[in-house]
C-alpha cells in the first residue's frame, strides 16, 4: 500500500513537471514570435527610412500622405483583423505568413519615425520600453491574482482614447494630445500584464492540442506586439528627441 502510494505521486509530480514544461516551451514561443515580429519590424522600418524614392512615394511634396501612403498606414487593421478573425480556419503555414507580412507592413508603416526622431532617442525608447515590457510580462506571468477585472477597465479606458483621439482629428488640440498619449502609455503598460496572463490562461485551455497551441501562439504574439509597439510610439512622442529640435 505504501509502494502504491509513492508510485502515484511519483506520477503526480512527473506530470506537474511535464505540464509546466509544456507551459515553458509555449511562453517562450510566443515571445519568440513576437521578437522576430519586432526585427522584422525595425530592420524594414530602418531601410524603408533610408531610401528617398519609397520616402517620395509615400508623402506627397507638401508633406501629405499619399494614396500608396495611407493604404500603407491602414494595411496593419486589415491584417489584424484578417489574423484575428481567420486564424481558426488557416492552415498554421498562412497564419505564420500573414503574421510576417504584418510585421513587414508595420515596418513600412513606422518607417517615418526614423525621420522625425533622431535614432539615438528611438533607440534609448525601445530599450526603455523592452524594459517595461518586461517587467510588467513578467508580473502578469507570475502573480496569483486574477487581473480579468483590471484588464476589462482598460479596455474602456482604450476605447475611451481611442474616441477622444478621433475627436481630436477636428479639434487639434494639443492639450487633448498629451493627455490621450499619457494615458494610452499606461493602459497598454497595464494591458501587458492582462495580456500575458489571458495568453498562459489559454495554454491551459488548449492542452493536448497541438495545432490549437501552435495557432493560439502566433495570436498571442500579435496581442503582445501591438503592446509594445502602442508603448514604443507613446513614450516615444514624450522621450523622443526630434531631428529638427
Amino acid at each position: 500500500m505504501k509502494f502504491n502510494q509513492n508510485q502515484s505521486y511519483s506520477y503526480a509530480k512527473t506530470g506537474q513537471i511535464d505540464y509546466h514544461e509544456g507551459l515553458r516551451k509555449y511562453m517562450l514561443r510566443v515571445y519568440n514570435y513576437m521578437g522576430l515580429a519586432l526585427a522584422i519590424t525595425g530592420l524594414i522600418a530602418m531601410f524603408a527610412s533610408s531610401s528617398p524614392a519609397f520616402m517620395q512615394m509615400m508623402y506627397n511634396p507638401m508633406g501629405g500622405m499619399t494614396g500608396l501612403g495611407w493604404l500603407i498606414a491602414l494595411a496593419p487593421i486589415g491584417f489584424v483583423m484578417f489574423l484575428s478573425f481567420g486564424l481558426e480556419k488557416m492552415q498554421l503555414q498562412t497564419a505564420q505568413m500573414v503574421f510576417w507580412g504584418y510585421a513587414a507592413v508595420m515596418g513600412l508603416s513606422l518607417s517615418s519615425l526614423f525621420l522625425a526622431y533622431t535614432g539615438e532617442s528611438i533607440a534609448r525608447v525601445f530599450f526603455i520600453t523592452a524594459s517595461v515590457f518586461g517587467g510588467m510580462s513578467i508580473y502578469g506571468y507570475t502573480t496569483k491574482k486574477d487581473l480579468t477585472k483590471f484588464g476589462s477597465f482598460l479596455m474602456m479606458g482604450l476605447f475611451g482614447v481611442i474616441i477622444a483621439s478621433l475627436v481630436n482629428l477636428f479639434l487639434k488640440s494639443s492639450g487633448l494630445v498629451f493627455v490621450t498619449s499619457l494615458l494610452g502609455t499606461f493602459i497598454f503598460i497595464g494591458l501587458v500584464a492582462y495580456d500575458t496572463q489571458r495568453i498562459k490562461q489559454l495554454y491551459f485551455v488548449l492542452s493536448g492540442n497541438p495545432e490549437g497551441e501552435a495557432k493560439s501562439a502566433i495570436l498571442g504574439a500579435l496581442t503582445l506586439y501591438l503592446d509594445f509597439i502602442n508603448i514604443f510610439i507613446h513614450l516615444l512622442q514624450f522621450l523622443g528627441q526630434r531631428r529638427n529640435d
